[in-house]
Parts: structure tokens; sequence; C-alpha cells
């Protein structure tokens, strides 16, 4: 299984991007939000995070690969919880997927089935079903600065658990969002919650 490619990004269409990697080029399907950041790299070397799926019809035996990618693994991360809810699949996601992954993970979060149903095949029932599933589970993606917010697993753990223990403080989900990034600025690494919390209220009291 292909979970990353690196090359030279020849080709970006509405929907796919071809990479030129070695004596290869490769088709990689791209949501709409990877799209518009791959815009500006257009013969540039690239970096994707791969996710492989069979298309087409078992029954027929017409299964061709597939790949998509995307900028980062919290992205990948994100885009496998979609498809996981029922009904949704890789195909619906790949058209609904037009916003950044925080604000799509916001509004699950923030149980706002409105903003959800203003993603492309996403209607009130499914965006029910999508905020019934995951909104547990949306900390971490809330809480992403494409900019800013550190890509490694640790980091984006620290800060999920710094924004649970904020809630359980009795502070909203946007108010607790908000103290996050105001010292989650990509220049320091926080070692633990206990770090992260202190670092939030020392700045407070300043």
């Amino acid at each position: 299984m292909i979970t990353r490619i690196t090359g030279k990004l020849v080709a970006l269409g509405e929907t796919a991007a071809q990479i030129e990697a070695g004596p290869f080029h490769y088709e990689v399907l791209i949501p709409e939000f990877v799209r518009r950041q791959l815009h500006a790299k257009l013969d540039e070397e690239v970096s994707l995070q791969t996710i492989e799926f069979l298309e087409g019809n078992p029954q027929q035996g017409r299964m061709v690969p597939r790949m998509i990618g995307f900028l980062s693994q919290a992205e990948r991360e994100f885009f496998d919880l979609i498809c996981s809810v029922d009904g949704v699949g890789v195909k619906k996601a790949l058209r609904a997927m037009v916003r950044p992954v925080r604000e799509v993970a916001t509004a699950i979060e923030d149980q706002d089935p409105k903003q959800l149903s203003t993603l492309p095949g996403i209607g009130p029932a499914m965006a029910d079903r999508i905020i019934a599933k995951l909104r547990r589970k949306m900390a971490k993606f809330a809480l992403i600065v494409a900019a800013d917010l550190p890509s490694e697993p640790q980091a984006r753990d620290i800060a999920s658990e710094a924004y649970e223990a904020l809630i359980a403080l009795g502070h909203s989900p946007a108010n607790a969002r908000q103290k996050l990034e105001t010292v989650m600025d990509g220049k320091t690494t926080y070692k633990s919650v206990e770090d992260l919390l202190t670092e939030i209220y020392k700045r407070e009291r300043a």
C-alpha cells in the first residue's frame, strides 16, 4: 500500500493532481481544499500523504486502483473518519470536502448541521449522522491551523488533551480553541499538557 508519494507536481486539474516520481507519472485524486493549497506549487516538488482504494464494480471485475492525496497526516486522518460514517464513502467525501479540515471539524464539534449542510452532497440527515458519530473525535482537528499547528501526532495529541482540560474547567469550545491558538505559534514545542496550560495562563496574567 502506498501511504506517501513525493515528486514534481506537473499538472493540476479540478479533481486530480499529476505527480512525476522518477520514471512514473501518478494520478492522485484530491479534494477541493487540497487543490487550493497545491495551486501555488505547480512544477515544484510536493509530498502527499495518500489513501488507496479500489473503484468500480467488483461483481463485474472492473476494479481500478486509485489514490487520494493530502498535504498532512491530520488531513488524511480526518478524511478517513468522514468516510467511516454510514452513507458517506470515498466519492461523497471527495466531493464534499471543499472547506479546510479545521472549519468542517469545528462545525461537527459545535453540532452545527446547518453549516455542514452547505458542503456539496451533505444534506441535513447526513449532517446529523456525521455529528452523531464524530463530534467527540474532532478536538484535535478543530485546532488545526494550517501554517501554525505542528503536524506531528504527539503535538496534536497534547493540543487535544489541553483542549479537553479547558472544556472540563468550564470554558466553551470556542473559547478553549481561542486560548490554545494564542500560544500555539509553531515556534514553541510543548512537551506536556501541563506546559501548554501553564503558558496559556501565564500569558493571560501578563
